[in-house]
């Protein structure tokens, strides 16, 4: 352990295992089968149950619980995993469990910013440089893309999908899945445009813009069911990768789209 800095007070089992100049502030409780990657930082009173294996640069803030076992009933007792990738930051009070079965995981991609009192449930699978405002809450097997943004007090039925660069409004209820470049917000939520300032803000030209726009329109401003709609971008929009996506979105839903 090069370089680790171990408050006094922590309280650390001999069978985790702390990456090189890692922090370990006050009160701090790690368990065995933790795996932390390279200078990671656990601010005080943080606990982190395994098997959890989390990669390098994490931070996890006070009174954080990060790798508890999962609150499905259905639980046997056997192992069950999370996998956390690098340079994630999870808030005050942020709770993440593991899996139900050792058949599955749940899943953490790369610098995620979890705001405090967000809560990722049962074999989830969130990606890359996703936001949860305060108080955004999944439920099992929940999956959520690449740079999503869940609203403050946002809570997501179990196996319903956020897709990439989607974003949710303040408390709003999600009961089916919400497509890539979607706004969706209210109780329950209804998509109500593009997510334009993400879009923008991450460099997507114009025309894809637009296009995404056009998509928009075919399935939520048309008078198209939602399969007419898939139909009609496939027979008026040139198929570049975000209309692909949005395509395959849709047609690989079990629960429906948000509509």
């Amino acid at each position: 352990m090069t370089g680790v800095r171990i408050h006094p007070t922590a309280v650390v089992d001999p069978q985790a295992e702390i990456g090189a100049g890692s922090v370990i502030g006050p009160y701090c409780v790690i368990a065995a089968e933790v795996v932390l990657g390279p200078e990671c930082w656990l601010q005080n009173h943080v606990t982190l149950c395994g098997p959890l294996r989390a990669g390098a640069r994490n931070k996890f803030y006070a009174y954080s619980s990060i790798g508890q076992q999962t609150q499905d009933l259905k639980y046997a007792g056997e192992p069950t995993y999370l996998e956390i990738g690098d340079e994630n930051s999870f808030r005050e009070f942020v709770t993440v469990n593991r899996s139900t079965t050792a058949a599955g995981k749940t899943q953490i991609g790369n610098c995620g910013n979890f705001l405090a009192y967000s809560h990722i449930g049962h074999d989830c699978e969130v990606g890359d440089a996703v936001v949860f405002s305060n108080n955004g809450t999944l439920a099992g097997h929940v999956q959520v893309g690449d740079h999503a943004v869940m609203g403050g007090l946002t809570a997501v039925h179990q196996f319903c999908r956020i897709g990439r660069f989607a974003i949710t409004g303040g408390c709003s209820k999600i009961v089916q899945d919400v497509p890539p470049f979607m706004i969706a917000d209210g109780n329950p939520a209804k998509v109500r445009g593009i997510n334009l300032v993400g879009l923008e803000r991450n460099g997507f030209t114009p025309e894809t813009v637009r296009l995404i726009k056009e998509a928009f329109r075919l399935i939520y401003r048309s008078k198209y069911n939602t399969r007419q709609a898939v139909e009609a971008m496939r027979s008026e929009l040139p198929a570049n990768a975000e209309i692909i996506q949005i395509l395959e979105f849709i047609e690989n839903s079990a629960r429906g789209i948000i509509r």
